[in-house]
């Protein structure tokens, strides 16, 4: 039985492959630029039918206007089970973009896991850049709450349902998975700075000056992610099982994050 990991180039699909490999299987890393991957298939979201050639179990991203085609394909293909990297936010509602491809995606014959992670350690990537040039990290809503989650442990789950297969237990769940803690985004700076030795100024932006510094085309997507952090200040998040269930063991830690990503603030 063959397995294709779609997305080859994440953070994430590296390790579901990498888990995999160290299992014994046989498994096809399939990418939008296949180039960039010396041993990756193309994938092409409008028609994926080559890349699911003679695959029998799919790790995949998708998105609202993709998963029809990857559905025809895979019923075509004879795939037997999907898992889905969807996202926490699948359970605010069917208008969701992650619900809309949950309910495309499901509604076939193969079996179908959904792994739904909330926010991810690894997007503290993105202060990286900030500290390096100035010193600071800027943000707004400093007190929000949140439980990011490791990218090893998404992976860990997924590759503890391939390794399952279809037929044990998993088929049609879905699984909500955070990190092992809640914490405010001001916590999380000041833990950088705990493990790495890296002084940092956490400046607490009001939404106005958010607004004049998050650089982002879709003015919606910023209001709605204003709105999200505003709604998460004084509200420790709520800390889903989903790692636990599926790998037997509590998540991993920020800190072990930041030790795993040595080198990323200095």
């Amino acid at each position: 039985m063959t397995v294709l990991v779609t997305g080859g180039r994440g953070a994430i699909a590296r390790a579901v492959t990498a888990g995999l490999i160290a299992a014994g299987q046989d498994v096809r890393v399939a990418s939008r630029e296949p180039s960039a991957l010396p041993s990756a298939v193309a994938y092409d979201p409008a028609d994926p039918s080559p890349a699911l050639r003679d695959i029998s179990q799919v790790f995949l991203y998708s998105s609202p206007s993709a998963a029809p085609a990857f559905v025809a394909a895979a019923e075509a293909a004879g795939v037997k089970q999907v898992v889905l990297l969807s996202s926490l936010s699948s359970l605010g509602g069917p208008e969701d973009p992650h619900a809309k491809t949950e309910q495309v995606i499901t509604d076939a014959s193969y079996a179908t896991t959904r792994l739904q992670p909330g926010a991810f350690m690894s997007n503290a990537k993105y202060w990286a850049h900030q500290v390096r040039a100035t010193g600071q990290i800027r943000l707004p809503y400093l007190e929000a709450e949140e439980a990011p989650i490791h990218e090893e442990d998404i992976a860990d789950a997924a590759v503890r349902v391939l390794l399952d297969g279809p037929g044990n237990g998993h088929d049609g769940r879905g699984y909500p998975m955070t990190g092992p803690e809640s914490m405010t985004r001001r916590h999380q700076i000041g833990l950088v700075t705990e493990v790495t030795g890296v002084p940092i100024e956490a400046v607490d932006l009001t939404p106005e000056q958010a607004r004049a510094e998050l650089q982002m085309r879709d003015e919606g997507q910023r209001e709605t992610l204003l709105a999200y952090w505003a709604s998460r200040v004084g509200t420790p998040a709520t800390i889903e099982p989903g790692v636990e269930l599926l790998t037997g063991r509590t998540g991993r830690t920020f800190a072990t994050w930041l030790t795993d990503n040595p080198g990323l603030f200095n």
